[in-house]
This record gives structure tokens, sequence and C-alpha cells, in this order.
């Protein structure tokens, strides 16, 4: 579903790449994780390949189409749920959503009865025409999901989709976009919660230094490293204990 072949990215002004060289395969219909420290190159990838900032070199497709040529069409088939959330606050739950599903070309009755029934689904109904301004974080996250999905997307990037919520509303998100996985939905998943990442995606990539270090199943890469019992001892392993911190 996504190729992608010696992609880097030097931000101007800066001696590093914030990736180099990066190579990897994802495929239909998995739920692959990236994960690694702060300033490993995850969001520089993930913004590259949603097409909000272009690459210093290589090259990548989705779906056997690179945005050169067919930059509308691949668009219509991403759905983006970024950390930040992207809603007016003061708006209601069901005007951000005909808005966002305006700009996906949906309309009218369609749009209404998709927004309410995935809305009921993620147990908001009865807030749908309160105002964001009044939402919790937990119940913020879930519209912000559901801003990302009412068109549908082939390919879904998720970063950090849980962060900030309450034990409730993290499952119903988790149990939600399983089952958009199992209806055909390619999701890309970006988290610091490596306990979840374990349990929910099929295939982990952990980032580093702008690269691909390790990658497989969960349950291979903890096979792999001795003394590692669950994914947080191979992240360990591989990336240290020191402090990322940067700005």
């Amino acid at each position: 579903m996504i190729h992608i072949q010696k992609l880097s990215k030097k931000y101007k002004g800066t001696d590093k790449f914030s990736l180099k060289d990066f190579d990897l395969n994802v495929h239909e219909n998995e739920i692959f994780g990236i994960i690694g420290p702060n300033g490993a190159g995850k969001t520089t990838l993930i913004s590259i390949l949603c097409a909000l900032i272009e690459p210093t070199s290589g090259r990548f497709t989705i779906n056997g189409l690179n945005y050169k040529n067919n930059k509308k069409q691949l668009k219509k088939m991403l759905g983006v749920v970024p950390q930040e959330y992207a809603l007016y606050p003061s708006l209601t739950a069901f005007e951000n959503l005909m808005y966002f599903g305006s700009m996906y070309g949906l309309k009218g009755a369609v749009l209404k009865s998709k927004i309410t029934e995935i809305i009921k689904k993620l147990g908001l109904g009865q807030f749908s025409g309160k105002k964001i301004e009044t939402f919790s974080g937990g119940m913020k996250r879930r519209i912000n999901l559901i801003a990302g999905i009412l068109h549908s997307p082939k390919v879904l990037f998720l970063d950090e989709p849980t962060v900030g919520v309450d034990v409730q509303s993290k499952n119903v998100i988790i149990n939600y976009l399983q089952e958009l996985n199992k209806n055909g939905t390619t999701i890309v998943y970006t988290s610091h919660h490596l306990n979840e990442a374990e349990n929910f995606c099929t295939r982990v990539g952990i980032v580093d230094y702008g690269k691909i270090i390790a990658k497989g199943t969960p349950k291979e890469l903890i096979d792999t490293y001795e003394n590692a019992h669950n994914l947080e001892d191979v992240f360990i392993t591989l990336t240290g204990k020191n402090l990322r911190d940067h700005a």
C-alpha cells in the first residue's frame, strides 16, 4: 500500500537530516506502528506522506500513485488525525463535522447520516449539539478522529490518537479503529504508548536518527532481543536510556 524508497529530508538552515535514505513498505490492511524517540523523524515522515512538506530526495507511492502525478487522487484516499485538536471550539460537534465532511466533498443527507451514525457509535450522540469548548479531552479526541474518517479513507494516518484521554475513551477509540481496519482501512500509527502499540499494531517500525532500525510484528521484535519482555524493553535496548530533548 505504501512504498518508500531512500526518502530523505533536510530542513533549511540545519546541518542534520531528519530523514536519511528511509526505506519502508506498509502492506494493505495493516496497522503499522511507527515508534521512536523525540526527534527521530516520525513527524517529518508522516508530513511528507500526507503532502504537507516535500522530501529533499527519494520517492514514495501510496496505492501505486505518487504525488507528482496523482496528487488529487491521493489526497481523496487519505485520512489524517493529528495529535493537536483540529476543531473549532465555538462550533458544536455536529457543525464541526459538517464543515470537515464538506471539505471532503460530502454533503446533504448522506453527510448528516454518516455523522449521526459514527457519533453515536463513539458514544457522543447526546452531545452532538454541544460546543466543542465544553467537551472533555476524551470527547474532543473522539470528535477529532471522526473528522478524519468521514470520507472513508483507504489509508489513515494517526498521530497519538489516544494521548491524554481516560481509559474508557481510549478503549472506544481503539475498538473503533480496529473495526475500520477490519473493513479495509490501512492504518499508520505513531505513539509513545508502547504497551498500546504492542497490542494494537500488526507490525511496528522503530525509527531513530531518521532511519528504520528494526521492524516486524511486536512478537518478532520481543523474541529477537534477549531479556526483552515487551516492546518497551526492545525500544530501550535499541535507542538507549539517554534523554532526547531538543528544541
